[in-house]
């Protein structure tokens, strides 16, 4: 699971991070809006945001997420607790707004209900199975695949996109979260995950990029 946190006060957003961390979600952060804005379609299941950051405010970057997807949640974490700006993030799209100071349990369990992904367990050919939430691989005997970290990110990523084509594009960015590669590096990643797998479960798209096969 990958969130973005947008927040510019340093402490606090280490803290968030820190504490979704050990619940094993993977954190990226952000102090300035127009950087976080950079990388919105990079792959994140979740984005934590404050409204008042640097750059680009976050009522602003919460209008950016609702038009590149509208279901991705978003929590809106804020010291501001006028009405008027309340009653604005949610008609932006916000799913939670959690009014500072907060206690971190009350994050994490805004994260957990919203953001967890309930169908976590995905069935493969030949009996083989994929965990999200563990990103645990098992075969057809139950034993456990050993995956390296971008593996685990591509499974994820496929995972995610059931039935549908995912680009080159978007698995540099979310494989090689925001780093620059190849097509052929990716072609390399895709040929050492396919050994792991049945046969024909990530299937070529023309040229355009790859899906699982069911």
């Amino acid at each position: 699971m990958k969130i973005l946190v947008l927040e510019d006060n340093i402490r606090l957003a280490n803290l968030i991070k820190e504490a979704l961390e050990q619940k094993n979600y993977h954190v990226d952060l952000f102090y300035d809006g127009k950087e976080a804005l950079s990388v919105i379609d990079n792959g994140y299941d979740c984005f934590i945001i404050e409204i008042n950051v640097p750059g680009i405010d976050g009522l602003s970057y919460l209008r950016e997420i609702r038009i590149m997807n509208n279901s991705i949640p978003s929590i809106i974490i804020s010291a501001n607790v006028d009405l008027e700006t309340i009653q604005d993030a949610y008609t932006k799209g916000c799913d939670e707004y959690l009014k500072k100071p907060f206690y971190m349990y009350e994050l994490e369990t805004k994260v957990d209900k919203l953001c967890k992904i309930t169908n976590s367990l995905i069935k493969l050919q030949n009996d083989f199975s994929y965990n999200i939430s563990t990103e645990i691989l098992l075969d057809a005997s139950k034993q456990e695949i050993k995956l390296a970290k971008k593996e685990i990110l591509l499974m994820n990523l496929l995972a995610k996109g059931i039935d549908k084509i995912i680009t080159f594009e978007q698995i540099e960015q979310y494989v090689w979260e925001g780093n620059l590669t190849t097509n052929d590096n990716i072609r390399a990643l895709v040929k050492r995950l396919r050994r792991k797998l049945p046969t024909e479960t990530i299937v070529s798209q023309g040229g355009m990029g790859y899906k699982f096969n069911f």
